[in-house]
């Protein structure tokens, strides 16, 4: 079993570095509070189901809730005595780019077969792949995946997003598709365990998964349930 311990004890107290564009009260840059954590912010370039940057991530940095980075470093931490790390493929994401996102999604096209194979672009909404609103705009949602923090590269998935070296979680990050889905029965046995290691770890650390999208998390006791929020992703 996997345990999470006082690591958020220990950054809660650590003195964060000055940026010239500090972040509303309550939010930090993951990379000061676990730099360790791997970031591949997906919608600050065009690797991702737009095929463009999406509005509002001016830079590729993984934004959170203080709570939020605090459990993740956790998370982090449990896992790196296996030799595992954590990879983020989105965290915070601003309302407008929320807004981006559905506007891009109602103009329609066909299936694309990297990222949503089997549905239309301009049923990506109603078959809840994209949202009119977002749970990343509270601050204390992540996507994210575990990889080797020294191995070979794994081969990337006919579907969705990986980092070089992502285990085998039998879908990529961001592939809207039922194969996606955290219990999908017909995955094999390596992916289906590492689907479990993943739930585990971040149960552990206070989030929750989100039933249809493996890849995704909330903290339990987010500090903004309600509010949302849309300033840009910026590095300083």
């Amino acid at each position: 079993m996997l345990r999470v311990g006082f690591y958020a004890l220990t950054v809660a107290v650590a003195v964060l570095p000055a940026h010239a564009d500090p972040l509303p009260a309550g939010f930090v840059r993951l990379a000061d509070i676990a730099p360790s954590i791997r970031q591949d912010i997906r919608y600050a370039g065009t690797g991702n189901f737009l095929h463009r940057k999406v509005t509002g991530y001016d830079a590729p940095v993984c934004i959170l809730t203080l709570q939020a980075a605090q459990a993740l470093a956790g998370v982090q931490q449990a896992i790196a005595a296996r030799g595992l790390t954590l990879v983020v493929f989105d965290c915070y994401r601003p309302a407008r780019a929320v807004a981006d996102m559905g506007e891009w999604t109602r103009q329609g096209g066909p299936p694309d077969p990297q990222w949503y194979p089997r549905v239309r672009r301009g049923d990506l909404i109603a078959k809840g792949y994209v949202g009119e609103l977002s749970t990343h705009s509270r601050g204390s949602t992540v996507d994210v995946a575990i990889a080797r923090a020294d191995g070979p590269s794994v081969a990337k998935p006919a579907c969705g997003a990986i980092d070089a070296d992502t285990l085998d979680f039998g879908s990529g990050f961001d592939c809207f598709d039922p194969m996606s889905e955290t219990e999908y029965r017909p995955l094999g046995n390596e992916a289906a365990a590492n689907r479990r290691l993943l739930v585990e770890a971040m149960r552990a650390g206070g989030f929750k998964n989100y039933a249809r999208e493996w890849w995704h998390f909330t903290l339990g006791h987010e500090p903004f349930p309600t509010q949302r929020f849309d300033f840009p992703v910026s590095a300083e």
